[in-house]
C-alpha cells in the first residue's frame, strides 16, 4: 500500500472508503489518501461535457445522458459511485468541469484566491474531500513548510496600512477578508501533488479539529485542458 510518491509525514494512506472516513487525523497527519489506479477513460467524459462558464457543475443525470465508450462507461460508474459514497456518508459532493478559477489580483502583496496556498475553515466539524479525475491536480504542503502570510512582517505592515479602523478589530478584519487563511511556502519547498484518481480527505480549520488544517492550493491548469474535479 505504500507509495514513495506520497511518503510524507503529513499523509496517511488508506485502502478503502470506510478507512478514509473513519481514520482519525493525528499528530502531523492532516491529509488522508485513498490511493487508486482507476481504469477508465475520463477524457471521454470531459470531451462530451459542455462548459457553460469557467466552472460548470456536472450532475449525475448529465453523466448518465452521455454516450460513452466502454472505458468511458467505466469512468462514469467510478464517478457515480464516488458521489454516492460521499452522499451516503452525509457529505454534499459536487462534480465540476473546470477551465479556471477566478483570480484575486486586487493587491500585489497578498492573494486570497485558491491558487494561493491556503487552508479551509468551517464553523462545524467537517473535512474537505477531493478527487481530480482529469487534468492538473492540487498540491499540498506540510504546516512546517509554510508561514501564515499575516505573520510575515512586510505583509502584515501593508495590511495594517490598508486597514482603517480600531486597532482592537484588526484581527477580525483579517478573518473577514480571509487573509488569515493564506500561507507562503518556504524557499525551495517541493509541494506534494495529489495526483489523478486518488480520493483525498483534508483537515479543515474548525473548533473541534485536533490537528493543524491542511495547506493546499489549486494547480495552474494545463493549456487547452479542462479539469474534472469532485469536491466537498
Amino acid at each position: 500500500m505504500s507509495n514513495t510518491f506520497f511518503d510524507s509525514s503529513q499523509i496517511g494512506m488508506v485502502a478503502t472508503f470506510p478507512e478514509l472516513i473513519h481514520t482519525d487525523f493525528k499528530g502531523e497527519v492532516n491529509a488522508l489518501c485513498w490511493y487508486r489506479n482507476l481504469d477508465g477513460d475520463f477524457n471521454d467524459i470531459v470531451a462530451q461535457l459542455s462548459l457553460k462558464e469557467n466552472i460548470t457543475e456536472v450532475y449525475p443525470e448529465d453523466l448518465i445522458a452521455l454516450q460513452l465508450s466502454e472505458k468511458g462507461n467505466i469512468a462514469r460508474e467510478i464517478i457515480l459511485n464516488d458521489l454516492q459514497l460521499l452522499a451516503d456518508f452525509g457529505a454534499s459532493p459536487s462534480l465540476n468541469l473546470l477551465k479556471c478559477y477566478e483570480r484575486d489580483d486586487e493587491f500585489d502583496f497578498i492573494s486570497t484566491d485558491v491558487y494561493s496556498f491556503h487552508v479551509d475553515r468551517s464553523p462545524i466539524a467537517i473535512d474537505t474531500f477531493l478527487c481530480t479525475y482529469h487534468g492538473a491536480a492540487s498540491d499540498i504542503i506540510s504546516n512546517s513548510q509554510a508561514a501564515q502570510k499575516i505573520l510575515i512582517p512586510e505583509i502584515r505592515t501593508k495590511l495594517e496600512e490598508l486597514y482603517d479602523g480600531p486597532e482592537e478589530e484588526f484581527e477580525n478584519f483579517l478573518k473577514e477578508n480571509y487573509f488569515d487563511l493564506h500561507y507562503q511556502a518556504h524557499a525551495d519547498v517541493q509541494p506534494t501533488n495529489l495526483g489523478v484518481g486518488h480520493l483525498w480527505r483534508l483537515a479543515v480549520d474548525h473548533p473541534k479539529q485536533q490537528v493543524l488544517p491542511c495547506i493546499h492550493r489549486a494547480p495552474i491548469e494545463n493549456e487547452g485542458e479542462y479539469r474534472l474535479l469532485l469536491i466537498c
